[in-house]
């Protein structure tokens, strides 16, 4: 398990690592074709900012010679904003005094009639944390409703047990994105009040049973904002080091959420800007080439437009932070504030415009499965009448 290796290091000593690096440990660094967890402490570190135009260069190198000049496009559907919770940060924390939505299998359906107009065949499903009103049950179901219209279902939901991940797997999930928000376990539950969240090594063991229970892809991350990213960083690296070593199978990816404001909540206590976003980006690019990367609407249109070719290969466009929010009708709280509000339309314009070729979705469906119609209305237009419909293919735009 991590957990055995995870507390062989101190947070403390790990950051005074980080710190100590010198321009000489980055430019070793910078040579190896092979990236220690020592060298990755050297790009992290303040040392390697006046050779981030290096680490562009190499990242962008890296990531199309392994990727190509694609990027795969995603969308989150929230499917709740109910949470047993009680944590500093989030909007959909227990304590705030919200109207609370769970999707019926109609809500869903209209969601999922709404994202497929445009053109999406990859979809995230993200729920708040309530194992009672919203647990492996009610995600099978989800999973059931809207598996005829997607290629690739992915989940972002609280964490579970093995088994539980094994039965979803079954029903067509493909890959568990699970954040640990922050390694450091001193601080951790200053930040998580109540609720199963604030058990911090329950959340830490979660990338191994999904590992176990065998699923295609564990997305791994830090909630940026929280402790110092460098140091959150470096441990987030050296669980995703034992994953691949343990669950070599397994593919992997890394988000970079970094905390934008919610409901009653005060600014971010440690600041990231965007120089530093773009060292850590290519940090991960340099230590692991084949690692998926990706990037999310919290971040401006500025600069979304200029990171996507050092490294990043799957971006989300058009999102809604809310349960509902599509269809823009059931007007529940959002998780946090988008800040690029571009539609996919125009997010896949701009990668083209830099010369990507935009993937809407991993593989074709098996041509024996048929995907059913959707009921029309005069609200919304329906999937039989949808431009991007491709026959028993699938969809493709």
């Amino acid at each position: 398990m991590f957990k055995d290796i995870f507390e062989r290091y101190n947070w403390q000593e790990i950051s005074d690592l980080i710190y100590s690096k010198t321009v000489e440990d980055v430019k070793t660094a910078l040579l190896q074709k092979s990236l220690t967890m020592d060298d990755f402490a050297a790009l992290l570190s303040p040392a390697a900012e006046p050779y981030l135009e290096n680490m562009a260069a190499m990242s962008q190198a890296l990531t199309q010679k392994r990727f190509g000049n694609t990027m795969q496009m995603y969308i989150p559907m929230y499917l709740s904003n109910e949470c047993q919770n009680i944590c500093t940060y989030c909007g959909f924390s227990l304590h705030n005094k919200i109207l609370r939505t769970t999707l019926s299998d109609e809500e869903i359906l209209k969601e999922v009639e709404i994202i497929k107009v445009m053109g999406y065949d990859h979809i995230l499903l993200v729920s708040g944390e309530a194992t009672r009103t919203v647990g492996t049950a009610y995600f099978k179901n989800a999973i059931r409703l809207i598996k005829p219209y997607f290629s690739n279902i992915s989940m972002e939901v609280q964490p579970l047990e093995q088994e539980e991940y094994e039965e979803l797997i079954d029903e067509g999930l493909y890959a568990v994105l699970v954040y640990q928000e922050t390694y450091d376990n001193e601080h951790y539950k200053d930040y998580h009040l109540k609720g199963k969240k604030s058990n911090f090594n329950y959340r830490l063991d979660t990338p191994d049973r999904l590992g176990k229970a065998g699923v295609h892809k564990i997305g791994l991350g830090v909630l940026i904002g929280l402790e110092d990213w460098r140091v959150d960083s470096w441990f987030n690296a050296l669980q995703l080091q034992y994953m691949r070593k343990t669950y070599w199978q397994t593919k992997y990816s890394v988000s970079f959420p970094r905390l934008r404001p919610a409901a009653g909540y005060p600014d971010p206590k440690h600041i990231m800007n965007d120089k530093e976003l773009v060292q850590l980006i290519c940090a991960y690019r340099l230590f692991d080439e084949n690692l998926e990367l990706s990037l999310s609407t919290r971040e401006s249109k500025h600069f979304r437009d200029h990171v996507i070719k050092l490294g990043i290969t799957s971006i989300s466009a058009g999102s809604k932070t809310d349960p509902g929010g599509y269809a823009g009708n059931l007007h529940a709280l959002k998780q946090f504030e988008v800040s690029d509000e571009r539609s996919a339309g125009e997010i896949a314009d701009m990668i083209k415009r830099n010369g990507y070729k935009v993937v809407w979705k991993d593989w074709f469906a098996p041509n024996n499965i048929q995907e059913p119609a959707m009921t029309t209305s005069k609200e919304n237009v329906g999937l039989q009448d949808s431009p991007f419909r491709k026959g028993a293919g699938g969809f493709e735009r």
